[in-house]
């Protein structure tokens, strides 16, 4: 297969590269930045901007997948600067992407665009878990502050960009997705990790708050049988089928690690490491309780249902790749 990563040079777009590279597809990065590092990628990357036509285009023509994955990374401080570039990444992105599928003589068969399990309302612990069917979208309901309603506009007005050009030849496919763990250094498990590693690892907040997650090679199987599946499109949920509350979560992260120390963040401490930190406290106080509904129902099966489980593997890999790094 031909499969083209628009903003494939983060976490997620590197375990997606890594994975179909190594299986032999033809890979194609679109990136702001190519090569960072200075060193060349494993599969091919072609700049582009985000927002206009480029030279990038010829490498949709004749693709197989494009699965879009663009957009400012949301740990930061949300001041107007970087809301506009949190909102602006995504939906520019997104649209000029509809307007060049909808142009190409041999357009991608599917399109799979990034959203976020975020989108969802703030899940008290007496409420039911959203899937896509019957889940309540986000936005001013009770026990969430008015600040986080910009994440819930982002993750709409994304949406509907996505939605905005008609593709007849093309399938659409939003991704909501959970938090995606893999031991990748710099990653969200990383980062994890190393607290729990320092001690610091305890409940955060009241720890009521539901975590939605999706294990690595969850997250690539689900990305695999989706393009697979030419009846499934529109909003697709990509998350564990089993969230828990914060408490549980840490503790079995701790478990994992092998330590029973772990020493609990209150709101407002976590309001103040937040800001010193110049990352937002609703990235860890929001409850996500998303179920992915349309994925089981078609037939996908999980490999990690269990974070306990799921903990105890990435914590395993964390350390094997951490061992071949030393070497």
């Amino acid at each position: 297969m031909r499969i083209v990563i628009p903003g494939g040079s983060g976490q997620v777009g590197h375990i997606l590269a890594r994975h179909f590279h190594a299986q032999g597809d033809h890979v194609t990065v679109l990136s702001r930045t190519p090569h960072p590092s200075g060193q060349p990628a494993a599969w091919q990357v072609l700049p582009w901007d985000g927002a206009t036509r480029g030279d990038w285009v010829d490498g949709l023509e004749g693709s197989d997948v494009c699965i879009n994955l663009s957009g400012r990374s949301v740990n930061c401080r949300y001041h107007p600067a970087h809301r506009a570039k949190i909102l602006n990444s995504r939906v520019d992105s997104t649209r000029i992407l509809g307007k060049v599928v909808a142009s190409l003589a041999h357009p991608p068969a599917v399109w799979m665009n990034a959203s976020t399990a975020t989108i969802y309302r703030h899940a008290l612990p007496s409420d039911p878990p959203n899937d896509e069917l019957t889940g309540v979208l986000g936005g001013d309901e009770p026990g969430a502050p008015d600040t986080w309603n910009f994440s819930i506009s982002v993750a709409k007005a994304w949406e509907a960009a996505f939605a905005e050009t008609p593709t007849p030849r093309t399938r659409k496919v939003a991704l909501r997705s959970a938090v995606t763990f893999s031991p990748d250094r710099g990653g969200v498990f990383d980062v994890l990790l190393l607290l729990v590693r320092r001690g610091l690892g305890g409940t955060v907040g009241s720890g009521d708050q539901f975590v939605s997650w999706i294990h690595d090679a969850d997250f690539i199987g689900a990305v695999e049988f989706l393009i697979g599946r030419p009846e499934l499109e529109g909003a697709v949920n990509l998350a564990s089928p089993n969230p828990l509350p914060n408490r549980e979560f840490q503790r079995a992260l701790r478990e994992a690690w092998g330590t029973r120390i772990g020493l609990p963040t209150r709101e407002w401490m976590v309001e103040i490491g937040t800001w010193a930190m110049r990352t937002e406290s609703e990235l860890v106080l929001k409850s996500r309780r998303a179920v992915p509904a349309r994925l089981r129902n078609a037939g996908f099966i999980f490999q990690h249902t269990e974070w306990p489980r799921a903990a105890r593997d990435l914590v395993s890999r964390w350390r094997a790749e951490r061992l071949i790094e030393n070497e």
